[in-house]
């Protein structure tokens, strides 16, 4: 992984669940103030939509970061290699910088798609490799089984659900996490502390927050479709919270409130 990739992947634009002419607004929206990473999925949608923005944006392809994961039921032998062939045609580019599986199977075998995994990275397919949603005990197996980088797993991760566990998973095993769901579907604007640490180094809450990510060592995905707070989160970069403060904040974790759950999507995993 080369300087550039690394800097660029720190934080990401996401693209769900923009679709047509609202994600080309947003995709240019975001170009403007520096983003060259991007994360889309087969399952979003919207990986033709990203392509066009991206291509029409006439930002060089060596500057970009992209990033799509391989739907559920792409999972198998039969499907999923071709799968990401035609997730490369719709992106319009020969090779994605990050592949990922999106989710491990509701059986929890993931021997199989890791392999296939490997398999499309070999063939030129992928720059890099990852996962999405692993457990603690799925990252450890597929450091087994993958015998190349797996540069994140990309999970959940905001400072109000506590992911000590993944985090230390992640130091023992060598695969970095990367956030979705970066402010909590906005419930992290309940909590005044945010603001009021914010108010100290005159930044906003959800800057804030997303600084926390950065600093526990998780790379960020945000979504937005306002210019404005595309750039706000974004600029995230030129402050440091203090010892104190990010304890304040990560006290916060205690609250365990957990978006992704099977209610919303049924063949998640047992979550640590």
């Amino acid at each position: 992984m080369n300087i550039t990739f690394t800097k660029n992947f720190q934080r990401a634009f996401g693209t769900f669940p923009l679709k047509g002419d609202t994600l080309s607004a947003a995709i240019a929206a975001a170009l403007t103030v520096g983003y060259r990473a991007f994360d889309t999925a087969q399952w979003y949608g919207n990986e033709a939509d990203t392509g066009t923005a991206l291509k029409a944006s006439g930002i060089a392809r060596r500057d970009l970061c992209i990033t799509t994961k391989v739907s559920p039921q792409n999972l198998a032998a039969g499907t999923f290699l071709s799968s990401v062939e035609a997730s490369l045609k719709a992106l319009q580019i020969d090779k994605v910088d990050i592949l990922l599986i999106h989710w491990p199977p509701a059986d929890g075998a993931i021997d199989e798609p890791l392999r296939l995994l490997q398999q499309a990275y070999e063939r030129g397919l992928t720059a890099h490799i990852g996962i999405s949603n692993f457990t603690v005990a799925m990252m450890r197996r597929a450091k087994e089984i993958v015998n190349a980088p797996i540069v994140t797993n990309q999970v959940e991760f905001h400072p109000l659900l506590d992911q000590s566990k993944l985090l230390a998973a992640a130091s023992e095993t060598g695969i970095p996490l990367s956030s979705y769901c970066s402010v909590a579907r906005g419930e992290v604007f309940k909590h005044k502390i945010f603001e009021e640490i914010g108010a100290g180094y005159g930044k906003s809450a959800a800057q804030i927050v997303l600084r926390w990510i950065l600093q526990k060592g998780v790379t960020i995905n945000t979504m937005s479709t306002k210019p404005e707070n595309i750039k706000a989160n974004y600029d995230v970069m030129d402050f440091t919270l203090s010892s104190i403060d990010m304890a304040r904040i990560d006290a916060m974790t205690k609250t365990n409130y957990r978006i992704v759950t099977k209610a919303l999507v049924p063949i998640a995993p047992d979550f640590d």
